[in-house]
């Protein structure tokens, strides 16, 4: 058994930020929290059913009463809508759908007078098919812009448009070829995602150039960072001949094309131009920044160098690895998890990205089901302390924590039981797939792909923020563009701020935790007891300077019982920790004083114990 009463004695060095002296020269990153905010889903103020940026600036009182640093807002550029604003048409204009861009200017205001900042979106892998670049790419094969995009013809010997003439045998993200045919000119345009977004190819320095002057004038208008979208993927494995790879199939009729465009040959290159010509002029000026790339698939070796301080890149990148212990090759193919996966993976990633590197922690996105339904358990009886207990979990490791909108109130999965109700592309595409609706063979049933959507789809994440307990939960005074989850009645914002033991006053807490403790912030990781089937257990632990001479080592044991059931604590193991004091912890003590990891762990218990000693100078 690993022994955290060991940590203590360990003269190396822990915990810290390359090149910084004490907590306070770290990155102002580092001890923030980041709010998302869906604002299709968010508030609503003009009765059309769709959130909007008065909504949102309505709703600030309750981001600054939580706490939270940052605010990531998903997209609000102009947009046809096939993918809810990922399909951007201006990236310089605010849909009208959520406002205008003064109200823009207004929110950005706001913000900054609470002392908050606000990332934007920055989706440049792919462009809307009624984006001005993309129209006159397609005009012609002879346009200045054709090579904006990626136009390959059909494979040789075939008919174009014929089935399985297409360039490679990529799947998209949302199901089928990953090309489309265009008639006109006879030839098909690579789309990672949705037919109606086009890949943007970063091979052109044309295409680069412009989308950092577009960057720069966000950033003048007072934009503090960007989440790069999908961004690892911007780079394809493209050969001297212009050609692009075949990927392996592993089920139904196309290939997994992941391994020619994941972290592809430039990508490195690319970042770091961007860095050096889009933030660091910014940066030279006092600009404080927030780059985070989104980047499915990486590894952790790709993570170092994606956020390595030293290469000017991004600050940290959100990885899926933790978001792929519960499914097959996608979402929609589920298998039972194990909590030993989940150790593994985040263990691997704090222990990868610890000495040059940072993490962004999340569990809940607008791309992932509800995290208190996903991994821990919504019934009534344990749905409130499985948030509090999976909550901690995640903002006690090393990195910046991402809280996704609702995560807070500890909202859960939507009850649809029937494919209307679900707007989601990607969950659509798949049910038209996979229940051979689009000429491939039939590998599940309607019931059975329905059951999976239950458990699996985005739109989960997207149903509207409940902020009370009226109709329509406060969102909106007209229809709601997706259904308001019914248990709004009881798990809603006005009732979590009444009840101080609420899920949103634990996660109060949580954020106020990173910056009253820097050991929470900058303290090293290290996993405990990675085969227990149930508790989650790790320290962290930071050393000091301290004036008179010396260190002064903070250390945090981490205790979660990540089950409905309660756990004994293995004979020992809190050894060198009797008597210290409990930090945080999701339940109250026993009325003898027990309890709070002292032996035994009730279900869903989760509590954090803090020490501190002197270590003297060599």
């Amino acid at each position: 058994m690993t022994h955290p009463g060991r940590t203590g004695t360990d003269d190396a060095h822990r915990g810290g930020w390359p090149g910084a002296e004490t907590p306070g020269d770290a990155p102002w990153w580092t001890r923030s929290v980041v709010y998302q905010v869906y604002p299709r889903s968010f508030q609503d103020t003009d009765g059309d059913g769709v959130g909007d940026l008065p909504g949102i600036t309505r709703r600030l009182d309750h981001l600054e009463r939580l706490g939270v640093d940052v605010v990531w807002l998903s997209p609000v550029y102009r947009s046809p809508q096939a993918d809810n604003g990922y399909d951007i048409s201006d990236y310089e204009d605010v849909d009208p759908l959520f406002g205008s861009l003064a109200d823009l200017d207004a929110l950005i205001e706001g913000l900054h007078a609470r002392g908050m900042k606000l990332v934007m979106d920055l989706v440049v892998n792919h462009t809307s098919d009624e984006h001005p670049w993309f129209v006159q790419s397609r005009s012609s094969a002879e346009s200045p812009r054709r090579d904006w995009y990626w136009w390959r013809p059909a494979r040789a010997g075939m008919e174009p448009g014929a089935p399985g003439a297409e360039p490679t045998n990529w799947r998209s993200f949302f199901g089928g070829s990953a090309w489309r045919f265009d008639e006109a000119s006879g030839e098909y345009y690579l789309h990672l995602f949705d037919t109606k977004q086009p890949d943007l190819d970063w091979e052109n320095p044309e295409v680069r150039q412009a989308v950092y002057a577009m960057m720069r004038r966000w950033l003048d208008r007072g934009v503090d960072g960007f989440r790069m979208d999908v961004i690892n993927l911007i780079s394809k494995d493209v050969a001297p001949d212009g050609s692009l790879p075949d990927g392996e199939v592993h089920w139904g009729t196309f290939g997994d094309g992941s391994p020619h465009y994941t972290d592809g040959p430039r990508v490195h290159e690319f970042l770091a131009e961007m860095h050096r010509e889009v933030f660091a002029p910014y940066l030279a000026q006092g600009r404080e920044i927030l780059t985070v790339g989104e980047t499915p698939g990486v590894t952790v070796e790709h993570g170092v160098r994606y956020t390595d301080p030293d290469r000017r890149e991004v600050d940290m990148v959100f990885q899926f690895e933790h978001m792929g212990i519960d499914h097959g090759a996608t979402r929609y193919d589920p298998v039972r998890w194990d909590l030993a996966d989940l150790k593994a993976t985040l263990g691997r990633w704090q222990a990868g990205l610890a000495d040059r590197g940072w993490n962004a922690l999340y569990w809940d996105n607008h791309d992932q089901p509800r995290v208190v339904s996903r991994f821990g358990d919504d019934s009534p009886e344990h749905r409130v302390a499985s948030a509090k207990a999976l909550a901690l979990l995640l903002h006690l490791h090393r990195g910046t924590p991402y809280v996704y909108q609702g995560e807070e109130l500890g909202m859960t999965n939507a009850p649809f039981t029937r494919v209307e109700q679900y707007q989601d592309v990607e969950s659509l595409g798949y049910f038209r797939e996979l229940t051979g609706r689009t000429g491939g063979p039939r590998l599940r049933t309607d019931g059975e792909m329905l059951a999976v959507l239950a458990h699996a789809s985005r739109d989960h994440a997207r149903t509207p923020v409940q902020w009370d307990a009226t109709a329509n939960a406060g969102f909106t005074t007209g229809t709601p563009w997706l259904e308001v989850n019914p248990n709004h009645t009881t798990i809603n914002a006005e009732a979590a701020w009444a009840d101080e033991d609420s899920v949103l006053h634990f996660y109060r807490r949580l954020v106020a935790l990173r910056r009253e403790e820097p050991v929470v912030a900058l303290g090293d990781f290290h996993m405990l007891l990675p085969d227990h089937a149930a508790l989650y257990a790790f320290t962290r632990a930071l050393d000091t300077p301290i004036p008179a001479g010396g260190t002064r080592r903070d250390e945090l044991l981490v205790l979660v019982n990540v089950s409905g059931q309660s756990q004994d604590v293995p004979a020992g193991f809190l050894a060198g920790w009797e008597g210290a004091p409990t930090l945080v912890a999701t339940h109250p003590a026993l009325p003898d004083g027990g309890g709070r990891g002292d032996g035994r762990l009730r279900p869903w218990e989760a509590v954090v114990r803090r020490r501190s000693s002197e270590l003297r100078s060599r």
